[in-house]
């Protein structure tokens, strides 16, 4: 029985590896042609920027890039690659919003697909126990309606209480709004960040 059972998991095991990058395809497929028809969000973490976990270092400034993480060239590159892999399917970008932190600043305007417009709603709320910034945050993609697309680049830790996941830096979350409940959108896939 025990030798059955053995087998058994490792042709499971098997298959579920086989299947898992195909299904990582589709997923990408499918985020793609939702950004290609319009009225969707492309929610983008910021392009590397080391040491890529945790926050800024101390005597961190917002008027100040200097004292901040900031995309390192890899970062710059993958910015760069989202812009071009949005214009080469076909995205049209109606609006795009960034977090006033710099290396979120810096993903938006390397990708040149729009005017940026700097928005606090997509940086981290200080206090878990009063999420004004999240309110604003689910609004804001709650109520778009296109007809393009709605790109916003944030922080892993914005990205976070919204949809209950942070994506590797560089990775796009796309989402399809759905006023009035909650969270104020659905994931319909994700894009792995450009090499």
């Amino acid at each position: 029985m025990m030798r059955r059972f053995s087998r058994l998991a490792l042709v499971v095991l098997a298959i579920s590896l086989i299947a898992m990058p195909a299904a990582a395809a589709d997923d990408s497929q499918e985020a793609w042609a939702a950004l290609a028809k319009g009225g969707h969000v492309a929610l983008i973490r910021h392009g590397n920027a080391p040491p890529g976990h945790g926050g800024d270092p101390p005597g961190f400034r917002m008027d100040d890039c200097s004292t901040q993480r900031n995309l390192d060239d890899k970062g710059r590159a993958q910015a760069r690659a989202l812009g071009e892999a949005f214009r080469n399917r076909g995205v049209r970008v109606d609006r795009i919003a960034s977090s006033p932190v710099c290396r979120c600043m810096d993903t938006a305007s390397l990708m040149a697909v729009g005017q940026v417009e700097s928005s606090w709603a997509l940086v981290p709320d200080r206090d878990p126990n009063a999420r004004v910034r999240l309110r604003e945050l689910k609004e804001m993609v709650g109520n778009w309606r296109g007809p393009g697309t709605l790109v916003l680049v944030t922080h892993g830790f914005t990205i976070r209480p919204l949809i209950g996941i942070i994506p590797n830096q560089a990775e796009v979350v796309v989402l399809r709004p759905t006023p009035g409940i909650e969270p104020g959108a659905h994931v319909v896939g994700r894009i792995a960040a450009p090499r």
